[in-house]
């Protein structure tokens, strides 16, 4: 089968065009069907290209001298999108050119070039930022908005879990994933109001391909209980942080306590292949490769410092939601439960008065 071709940005991320060419070479590697627009400096492109002939064959050059930087504010990046690489990578895919774009820019001006060229499909209000997450279980969890939106409704919300499950069909194999809320307690009683109105939306809802199961607290996310985890974006990015947060600590505690003392490098040479699996499990390069679901058409997000392997998994993901589909599965979705009986679900005056909110526990 073949597939459209991926645009890379490959100007962005902390080391730019070694990485990002070294990992769609990998990724290459790892399928041979895959075949990319590489966006960018084309010299520093084409030498980079010479350590990957195997990339050459498949790939070609965009050239493009501007660059979004990290720090720079989504809106002046907005002005420059028909100039920079993260801009022309995004555009390759409006046209036609490419069927997906990768980059590991500036995550604010990527959401906002996006969103401007690719627009949000029928019935999503918003695009949702959603990436995997490590469990305890047999899969990865997903977890979305971590961070693209600030401010959720009730309405955004429900359309998060309903773009989330379609993506988790696809990487779990599950027919109906389970879907919870986060929220500061599992009780029907807990969280704003939002987060009541879009529970009670979830079910009510016939017909969708999910099971929405309450409320999840962030002490659990990882625990292999749940497939879809649906908030804002804002406390989405903060409970991201701190569970990648506590992964390095857990890691680096283990490195210095095995440089401790003699009797702890031995065993640590006895217990290597536990910690070198642990150490895998937790490698955000493994997981790499966020998703901006809700727009009429795919974009990934590759995290900044990814290592090739990581802009290779990054790629991996955008493949495989063009073999999958991902903006036909979440249409049918929405189809099914109906933009306007979602919008009259979340209406306060369908709702109902809302119970009182105890407090956290």
């Amino acid at each position: 089968m073949s597939l459209p071709r991926i645009a890379v940005d490959a100007m962005g991320g902390d080391e730019g065009v070694r990485v990002m060419v070294s990992g769609a070479a990998l990724a290459r590697r790892r399928h041979d069907k895959f075949k990319f627009l590489l966006v960018g400096d084309g010299p520093r492109i084409e030498q980079a290209l010479d350590q990957h002939p195997g990339l050459r064959a498949a790939a070609e050059v965009l050239h493009c001298e501007d660059v979004v930087a990290g720090d720079e504010k989504p809106t002046q990046a907005l002005r420059r999108a028909r100039t920079t690489s993260m801009g022309l990578a995004i555009n390759a895919v409006k046209r036609g050119d490419a069927g997906a774009a990768v980059s590991a820019g500036n995550t604010g001006a990527l959401m906002a070039m996006s969103k401007l060229a690719l627009r949000t499909m029928p019935g999503i209000d918003r695009p949702a930022l959603a990436a995997l997450m490590p469990t305890l279980g047999d899969n990865d969890v997903i977890m979305l908005d971590l961070g693209a939106n600030t401010e959720c409704s009730a309405q955004n919300l429900v359309q998060f879990a309903i773009m989330g499950a379609a993506y988790a069909r696809i990487v779990t194999g599950r027919e109906r994933p389970r879907v919870r809320l986060l929220n500061i307690g599992t009780e029907d009683t807990k969280g704003t109001g939002d987060l009541q109105d879009a529970a009670q939306a979830l079910r009510d809802a016939h017909g969708l391909a999910l099971d929405f199961e309450g409320f999840v607290e962030a002490n659990t996310i990882n625990r292999g209980n749940v497939d879809v985890v649906v908030t804002d974006g804002f406390s989405g990015n903060i409970a991201l942080k701190a569970i990648e947060g506590s992964a390095r600590f857990v890691t680096d505690l283990l490195k210095d306590a095995f440089r401790s003392s003699l009797r702890s490098k031995i065993g640590f040479l006895i217990s290597r292949p536990a910690t070198e699996l642990l150490r895998h499990h937790l490698d955000p390069n493994n997981h790499n490769g966020a998703v901006f679901l809700g727009l009429n058409g795919v974009v990934v997000k590759s995290h900044g410092s990814a290592t090739a392997a990581g802009v290779a998994n990054a790629v991996a993901v955008s493949a495989r939601l063009l073999e999958e589909d991902l903006t036909q599965r979440i249409t049918a979705d929405l189809h099914e439960l109906g933009t306007d009986r979602l919008r009259a679900r979340v209406s306060p005056a369908n709702l109902g008065a809302r119970p009182n909110l105890e407090p956290s526990q």
